[in-house]
């Protein structure tokens, strides 16, 4: 059984410092894959990056097939 989708609540997200970012799945897909980090990337940019592409995964999951 599918969970209903819930629609983000922008005030909450703004409250939260986030801001929207509305990406193409197939660019979703790419950002959750792909990572730029150098061999020697501080840990700081590598947690960052990590982040980024979880929530990019996360995107993908809560919006269902899009194939």
């Amino acid at each position: 059984m599918a969970r209903p989708v819930i629609p983000t609540d922008p005030q909450d997200e703004a409250d939260r410092g986030r801001v929207a970012l509305w990406l193409d799945p197939d660019d979703l897909r790419w950002l959750a894959g792909h990572c730029c980090c150098p061999a020697d990337a501080p840990a700081e940019v590598e947690d960052r990056c990590l982040r980024l592409r979880f929530r990019a995964r996360a995107a993908l999951h809560k919006s269902g097939p899009t194939d």
